[in-house]
Protein backbone atom coordinates (compact mmCIF):
# COMPACT_ATOMS: atom_id res chain seq x y z
CA UNK A 1 0.00 0.00 0.00
CA UNK A 2 1.56 3.68 -0.77
CA UNK A 3 0.69 5.59 2.22
CA UNK A 4 1.53 8.98 0.30
CA UNK A 5 3.77 10.20 2.98
CA UNK A 6 6.88 11.39 0.91
CA UNK A 7 8.10 14.77 1.19
CA UNK A 8 5.56 15.39 4.33
CA UNK A 9 6.66 17.07 7.72
CA UNK A 10 6.07 15.81 10.76
CA UNK A 11 6.90 16.88 14.51
CA UNK A 12 7.58 13.56 17.10
CA UNK A 13 7.64 14.97 20.75
CA UNK A 14 8.74 12.37 23.38
CA UNK A 15 11.60 11.15 20.07
CA UNK A 16 14.41 10.38 21.79
CA UNK A 17 14.19 6.72 22.50
CA UNK A 18 11.01 4.32 22.99
CA UNK A 19 7.58 5.15 20.83
CA UNK A 20 8.27 8.66 20.11
CA UNK A 21 11.37 7.17 18.69
CA UNK A 22 9.84 4.26 16.79
CA UNK A 23 7.57 6.14 15.23
CA UNK A 24 10.04 8.84 14.21
CA UNK A 25 12.18 6.55 12.34
CA UNK A 26 9.41 4.62 11.02
CA UNK A 27 7.96 8.08 9.25
CA UNK A 28 11.35 8.72 7.74
CA UNK A 29 11.10 5.34 6.57
CA UNK A 30 8.60 6.64 4.58
CA UNK A 31 10.06 9.61 3.36
CA UNK A 32 8.67 11.87 5.87
CA UNK A 33 11.04 15.07 6.96
CA UNK A 34 10.89 14.80 10.79
CA UNK A 35 11.63 16.93 13.84
CA UNK A 36 12.43 15.11 16.58
CA UNK A 37 11.72 16.36 20.19
CA UNK A 38 12.62 15.66 23.59
CA UNK A 39 14.33 17.40 27.08
CA UNK A 40 18.04 15.88 26.43
CA UNK A 41 19.94 17.32 23.88
CA UNK A 42 22.44 14.64 24.05
CA UNK A 43 20.06 11.90 23.14
CA UNK A 44 18.03 13.77 20.70
CA UNK A 45 20.68 14.71 18.83
CA UNK A 46 21.83 10.70 19.17
CA UNK A 47 18.75 9.93 17.72
CA UNK A 48 18.68 12.33 15.09
CA UNK A 49 21.65 11.57 13.90
CA UNK A 50 20.42 7.08 13.89
CA UNK A 51 17.93 7.71 12.20
CA UNK A 52 19.32 10.28 9.38
CA UNK A 53 22.01 7.62 8.97
CA UNK A 54 19.55 4.77 8.41
CA UNK A 55 16.86 6.15 6.15
CA UNK A 56 18.97 9.23 3.81
CA UNK A 57 15.82 11.69 4.80
CA UNK A 58 16.42 15.10 6.93
CA UNK A 59 15.44 14.61 10.08
CA UNK A 60 16.35 17.63 13.22
CA UNK A 61 16.70 17.51 16.81
CA UNK A 62 14.77 20.39 18.62
CA UNK A 63 15.26 20.01 22.60
CA UNK A 64 12.58 21.88 24.30
CA UNK A 65 10.74 20.77 27.93
CA UNK A 66 6.56 20.88 26.28
CA UNK A 67 5.38 20.17 29.84
CA UNK A 68 6.44 24.12 30.30
CA UNK A 69 4.25 26.90 29.29
CA UNK A 70 5.47 28.37 26.50
CA UNK A 71 7.65 25.86 25.46
CA UNK A 72 5.56 24.48 22.88
CA UNK A 73 4.50 27.72 21.19
CA UNK A 74 8.58 27.78 20.73
CA UNK A 75 9.14 24.31 19.70
CA UNK A 76 6.57 24.42 16.87
CA UNK A 77 7.45 28.04 15.34
CA UNK A 78 11.21 26.80 14.91
CA UNK A 79 9.81 23.62 13.20
CA UNK A 80 7.93 25.39 10.92
CA UNK A 81 10.21 27.71 10.16
CA UNK A 82 13.14 25.26 9.87
CA UNK A 83 10.85 22.89 7.48
CA UNK A 84 8.66 25.65 6.12
CA UNK A 85 5.34 24.08 7.47
CA UNK A 86 3.83 20.94 9.63
CA UNK A 87 1.54 18.15 8.00
CA UNK A 88 1.49 15.72 11.11
CA UNK A 89 1.81 16.15 14.85
CA UNK A 90 2.95 13.35 16.97
CA UNK A 91 1.94 14.23 20.78
CA UNK A 92 3.59 11.83 23.36
CA UNK A 93 5.28 12.06 26.32
CA UNK A 94 6.48 9.36 28.62
CA UNK A 95 4.14 8.73 31.47
CA UNK A 96 4.32 9.32 35.67
CA UNK A 97 5.56 7.68 38.22
CA UNK A 98 4.42 4.57 39.43
CA UNK A 99 2.89 4.39 42.91
CA UNK A 100 -0.05 4.14 44.75
CA UNK A 101 -2.47 7.27 45.41
CA UNK A 102 -1.83 8.18 48.51
CA UNK A 103 1.96 8.66 47.83
CA UNK A 104 1.40 11.29 45.88
CA UNK A 105 0.96 14.64 46.78
CA UNK A 106 -0.92 17.62 44.92
CA UNK A 107 2.68 18.57 43.15
CA UNK A 108 2.91 15.17 41.30
CA UNK A 109 -0.82 15.36 39.70
CA UNK A 110 0.20 18.45 38.84
CA UNK A 111 3.34 17.44 37.53
CA UNK A 112 1.34 14.56 35.39
CA UNK A 113 -1.12 16.55 34.10
CA UNK A 114 1.47 19.15 32.64
CA UNK A 115 3.34 16.32 31.03
CA UNK A 116 0.76 13.51 29.87
CA UNK A 117 -2.15 16.56 29.16
CA UNK A 118 -1.21 20.51 28.86
CA UNK A 119 1.86 19.65 26.83
CA UNK A 120 -0.61 17.47 23.97
CA UNK A 121 -3.20 20.56 24.56
CA UNK A 122 -0.25 23.40 24.15
CA UNK A 123 1.08 21.75 21.12
CA UNK A 124 -2.00 21.09 19.08
CA UNK A 125 -3.02 24.86 19.93
CA UNK A 126 0.47 25.90 18.66
CA UNK A 127 0.25 23.52 15.32
CA UNK A 128 -3.07 24.55 14.29
CA UNK A 129 -2.59 27.40 12.06
CA UNK A 130 0.42 25.15 10.10
CA UNK A 131 -1.86 21.87 10.22
CA UNK A 132 -4.36 24.09 8.09
CA UNK A 133 -2.29 25.29 6.09
CA UNK A 134 -1.76 21.20 5.31
CA UNK A 135 -3.46 19.29 2.88
CA UNK A 136 -3.11 15.87 4.62
CA UNK A 137 -2.90 17.37 8.38
CA UNK A 138 -3.00 14.74 10.87
CA UNK A 139 -2.67 15.06 14.30
CA UNK A 140 -2.16 11.30 16.77
CA UNK A 141 -1.68 11.71 20.49
CA UNK A 142 -0.27 8.48 22.37
CA UNK A 143 -2.17 7.50 25.68
CA UNK A 144 -2.39 4.35 27.09
CA UNK A 145 -4.66 1.03 26.94
CA UNK A 146 -5.00 2.52 30.56
CA UNK A 147 -7.74 4.28 29.92
CA UNK A 148 -10.16 1.32 29.11
CA UNK A 149 -8.21 -0.82 31.91
CA UNK A 150 -6.58 0.94 34.59
CA UNK A 151 -3.17 -0.60 35.14
CA UNK A 152 -2.49 -1.57 38.52
CA UNK A 153 -0.36 0.96 40.59
CA UNK A 154 -0.26 3.40 37.57
CA UNK A 155 -3.50 5.63 39.12
CA UNK A 156 -1.76 9.00 37.80
CA UNK A 157 -1.47 7.47 34.28
CA UNK A 158 -4.85 5.95 34.48
CA UNK A 159 -6.58 9.38 35.21
CA UNK A 160 -4.35 12.03 33.34
CA UNK A 161 -4.65 10.19 30.12
CA UNK A 162 -8.23 10.32 30.19
CA UNK A 163 -7.90 13.85 29.21
CA UNK A 164 -6.25 13.36 26.38
CA UNK A 165 -9.20 11.04 24.73
CA UNK A 166 -11.57 13.16 25.49
CA UNK A 167 -9.60 16.29 23.99
CA UNK A 168 -8.50 14.09 20.48
CA UNK A 169 -12.51 12.84 20.02
CA UNK A 170 -14.06 16.32 20.80
CA UNK A 171 -11.10 18.53 18.22
CA UNK A 172 -12.12 15.13 15.54
CA UNK A 173 -15.54 16.23 16.10
CA UNK A 174 -14.48 20.79 16.16
CA UNK A 175 -12.01 20.47 13.53
CA UNK A 176 -12.63 17.98 11.26
CA UNK A 177 -14.40 20.46 8.69
CA UNK A 178 -11.03 22.04 8.63
CA UNK A 179 -9.55 18.80 7.34
CA UNK A 180 -7.29 18.12 10.40
CA UNK A 181 -7.52 14.73 11.60
CA UNK A 182 -7.55 13.64 15.33
CA UNK A 183 -6.80 9.93 16.54
CA UNK A 184 -5.35 8.24 19.29
CA UNK A 185 -3.05 5.26 20.10
CA UNK A 186 -3.70 2.78 23.40
CA UNK A 187 -0.51 1.06 23.57
CA UNK A 188 -0.48 -2.05 25.60
CA UNK A 189 2.82 -3.16 27.47
CA UNK A 190 5.37 -2.68 24.76
CA UNK A 191 9.25 -3.58 24.91
CA UNK A 192 10.41 -0.04 26.16
CA UNK A 193 12.77 1.86 28.65
CA UNK A 194 9.72 3.02 30.58
CA UNK A 195 8.26 -0.75 31.06
CA UNK A 196 11.53 -2.01 31.73
CA UNK A 197 11.54 0.30 34.96
CA UNK A 198 7.70 -0.30 35.94
CA UNK A 199 8.94 -3.83 35.77
CA UNK A 200 12.10 -3.38 37.87
CA UNK A 201 9.18 -1.36 40.21
CA UNK A 202 6.56 -4.65 40.63
CA UNK A 203 9.84 -6.63 41.20
CA UNK A 204 10.90 -4.63 43.67
CA UNK A 205 7.43 -5.23 45.65
CA UNK A 206 7.03 -8.78 44.92
CA UNK A 207 10.40 -10.39 45.43
CA UNK A 208 10.49 -11.78 41.80
CA UNK A 209 12.88 -11.27 39.21
CA UNK A 210 12.91 -8.46 36.47
CA UNK A 211 12.42 -11.52 33.92
CA UNK A 212 9.03 -13.27 36.30
CA UNK A 213 7.66 -9.76 36.08
CA UNK A 214 7.90 -9.63 32.18
CA UNK A 215 6.45 -13.18 31.21
CA UNK A 216 3.96 -12.87 33.94
CA UNK A 217 2.70 -9.83 32.18
CA UNK A 218 2.85 -11.30 28.61
CA UNK A 219 0.92 -14.28 29.33
CA UNK A 220 -1.81 -11.30 29.57
CA UNK A 221 -1.77 -11.37 25.87
CA UNK A 222 -3.34 -13.66 23.93
CA UNK A 223 -0.33 -13.55 21.69
CA UNK A 224 2.34 -14.18 24.98
CA UNK A 225 4.25 -11.73 24.59
CA UNK A 226 4.92 -7.95 24.83
CA UNK A 227 5.11 -5.55 21.30
CA UNK A 228 7.98 -3.96 20.12
CA UNK A 229 8.43 -0.81 19.31
CA UNK A 230 8.27 -1.44 15.52
CA UNK A 231 4.84 -2.96 15.94
CA UNK A 232 3.52 -0.06 17.62
CA UNK A 233 5.09 2.37 14.95
CA UNK A 234 3.72 0.58 11.94
CA UNK A 235 0.18 1.07 13.06
CA UNK A 236 1.08 5.02 13.96
CA UNK A 237 2.39 5.94 10.98
CA UNK A 238 -0.92 4.35 8.64
CA UNK A 239 -3.36 6.59 11.31
CA UNK A 240 -1.38 9.42 9.97
CA UNK A 241 -0.69 8.78 6.82
CA UNK A 242 -3.11 9.97 3.83
CA UNK A 243 -3.58 6.13 2.99
CA UNK A 244 -6.20 6.84 6.54
CA UNK A 245 -7.84 9.42 5.25
CA UNK A 246 -11.27 8.48 6.13
CA UNK A 247 -10.08 7.88 10.22
CA UNK A 248 -10.65 10.42 12.60
CA UNK A 249 -11.86 10.35 16.07
CA UNK A 250 -10.65 6.38 16.31
CA UNK A 251 -8.90 5.55 19.98
CA UNK A 252 -6.96 2.44 18.85
CA UNK A 253 -5.55 -0.16 21.01
CA UNK A 254 -2.00 -1.51 19.91
CA UNK A 255 -2.47 -4.29 23.12
CA UNK A 256 -1.86 -7.62 21.57
CA UNK A 257 -5.44 -8.17 23.08
CA UNK A 258 -4.84 -7.23 26.54
CA UNK A 259 -7.73 -5.55 27.02
CA UNK A 260 -10.39 -8.15 27.55
CA UNK A 261 -13.69 -5.64 26.83
CA UNK A 262 -15.67 -5.76 23.37
CA UNK A 263 -15.17 -1.98 23.06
Amino acid sequence: MELNLRGRIALVTGASQGLGFAVARGLSREGVRVALNSRNPEKLQRAAQAIESETGNEVKPFAFDVSEPGAADVLIEKVAQTFGGLDLLVANAGGPPAGSFENFSDEDWQNAVNLCFLSQVRLIRAALPYLRNSSVASVLTVTSMSVKQPVQNLVLSNSVRLATIGLTKSLALELGNQGIRFNSILPGWTETDRVINLMKHRAQSSGLSIEEETRKQSKESPLGRMATPEEFANCAVFLLSPAASYLTGVMLSVDGGMYKGTF
